[in-house]
């Protein structure tokens, strides 16, 4: 077969979206001989993939994402190719695309938090784009051959959005984290310092769109001052408007030990989760949950909001809050700061959890997928 991989938010430029496109075509080259791929990427990102099967190869797609270019020229690049089949990694399948593809979902936020004040459009704009939304993610869900969810959790809210889709046209596929890796030569305390960062202190990563919930994460940590004035909470995450309106709410609520060290690359990401005394989660909603299991690598104990991706994913393994009570959530890390056994029990726990998920088991059964859907069209 001929296969093409929409790989345009491969690597860092497409963060959590770029991680499972990224795997998915390194483990890809090392568990298919026989099928021939086009990895489609964009200009940001064509250097940092380089094939290494002699089935593989790139080609410029420099098309951005949700655009009309997207929906207009892209398509047109594919047909060119002739494929047997092309794998979406996301639902921003071009409208115009008419042959075989299957799709990977990896949540239904925006289906489910579509709300003004997570957006810097104006109103009249934010609906209609919403609505453009809508309608691709309708049109790829009912086209596709077959759909990727990254959890149980995710294939249920499928199925309970879009209730004409059968459910063995969704296969569950489990994202994973990479084996810790060993730390450079670097002294710590320097790392620390380059980001204005004392310790004790509890580190959350990632965005802080409104239902990452980290209003309530603040709120949480200033009750949780009352009890221990040397702790602080560092967020990691790259600026943006989301960012800077967080930044307001801390100074409007006069929380201070709040350390915003921005966007921080890999190696230093290392050093910052290792040493801080838990890693924590207080999401409403998620489709899968990559980096509390990338904490729980590093040894560090997890703290979660308790919705049912969380649950699924993480099993035993993290101290468990409800999610919008900022007594308990206060209560948790408490907990967590206090427990000696309790922290050395959930970081052994969490050795165990990654291991249940892998990179190269999702790309095998992806892969099945992939030459299941051609044994079907030859009957």
């Amino acid at each position: 077969m001929l296969i093409g991989i929409d790989a345009r938010f491969y690597g860092s430029i497409g963060k959590g979206l770029g991680r499972y496109t990224q795997k998915l075509v390194e483990y890809l080259e090392k568990v298919d001989e026989k099928n021939q791929y086009i990895v489609f990427l964009r200009k940001e990102n064509f250097e940092e993939y380089q094939p290494k099967n002699k089935n593989f190869r790139k080609e410029l797609a420099d098309y951005r994402w949700y655009s009309f270019a997207e929906q207009i020229f892209f398509p047109f690049k594919l047909r060119k190719y002739k494929f047997d089949l092309v794998h979406f990694p996301h639902f921003n399948v071009p409208l115009l695309y008419r042959k075989k593809f299957v799709l990977t979902i990896h949540d239904l936020i925006l289906i489910h938090f579509p709300t003004v004040r997570a957006t810097t459009l104006s109103p009249i704009f934010y609906w209609m784009k919403f609505f453009a939304y809508k309608c691709v993610i309708k049109s790829a869900i009912k086209r596709s051959q077959k759909i990727f969810a990254v959890s149980k959790f995710t294939k249920k809210d499928i199925l309970e959005t879009y209730k004409k889709i059968p459910e063995e046209k969704i296969c569950v596929t489990y994202e994973a984290c990479e084996k810790n890796s060993a730390l450079e030569n670097k002294n710590a305390d320097n790392v620390l310092k380059k980001y204005g960062i004392m310790k004790p202190y509890i580190i959350y990563i990632g965005n802080v769109y409104p239902h990452k919930n980290p209003k309530r994460l603040v709120l949480a940590f200033k009750k949780l001052r009352e009890k221990r004035k040397d702790i602080s909470l560092v967020f990691v995450g790259g600026e943006d408007y989301f960012y800077s309106r967080l930044r307001d709410y801390v100074r409007e609520n006069e929380v201070e030990n709040i350390v915003f060290a921005g966007f921080v690359p890999d190696n230093d990401l290392d050093f910052l989760m290792s040493g801080s005394e838990a890693y924590i989660r207080p999401s409403l909603y998620e489709g899968f949950e990559l980096p509390p299991l990338e904490a729980m690598s590093k040894g560090i104990p997890v703290l979660s909001s308790n919705h049912s991706c969380a649950l699924e994913i993480l099993g035993g393994s993290a101290l468990y809050f409800d999610g919008k009570n900022v007594d308990d959530i206060a209560d948790s890390v408490w907990k967590i700061l206090t427990d000696e056994k309790l922290r050395e029990n959930l970081i052994q726990k969490g050795y165990d959890q990654i291991k249940k998920y892998s990179w190269e088991g999702m790309a095998k059964k992806t892969l099945e997928v992939y030459n299941s859907l051609k044994k079907d069209a030859k009957k």
